[in-house]
């Protein structure tokens, strides 16, 4: 019996992606995180884009939301595609929602953190500071939706 295929696996079957199949099938869990991560970082450049320069909203208003509305896409396609994690139950959903959104901000509070201890403090190179921190919390937010929100019983 042959399992059931998303997109993604469709995909990798066209002629020319073939070749990357067996790569893809051993990693596909972090290939389409680092998809959906670069997505999630494409939206939530637009929704600030979209609310300080054409709306006017300030800038730490429109990073509230463009932050909101990300976070809400990266956990659609993360509990879709990435972990494949469906709910039975509303109460579920909730459950998975909540603790996503936790998750995120619990990385959210880290990387301010490490940009206030390394750049505000000891004054670090922002930028180099920033990417190191975007690293952790990458790393933090895929052991988070793994080991957390999109655990499975299988």
């Amino acid at each position: 019996m042959e399992e059931n295929k998303d997109i993604f696996d469709r995909i990798m079957e066209l002629p020319g992606l073939r070749v990357f199949n067996g790569i893809y099938k051993k990693n596909k869990e972090v290939l389409l995180y680092l998809f959906f991560g670069v997505l999630t970082t494409v939206v939530s450049i637009v929704v600030f884009a979209l609310c300080n320069v054409t709306l006017g909203i300030n800038e730490l208003v429109s990073n509230v939301i463009s932050w909101i509305v990300s976070v809400a896409f990266a956990f659609f396609t993360n509990r879709i595609w990435v972990f494949a994690a469906p709910t039975k139950t509303a109460t579920e959903f909730v459950r998975q929602l909540i603790s996503f959104y936790g998750g995120r901000v619990l990385t959210l509070v880290l990387e301010e953190a490490i940009i206030l201890i390394f750049v505000t403090i000891l004054g670090m190179p922002g930028m180099v500071i920033k990417l190191v921190a975007q690293v952790i919390v990458i790393v933090g937010n895929y052991i988070i939706s793994k080991l957390i929100v999109f655990k499975t019983n299988k």
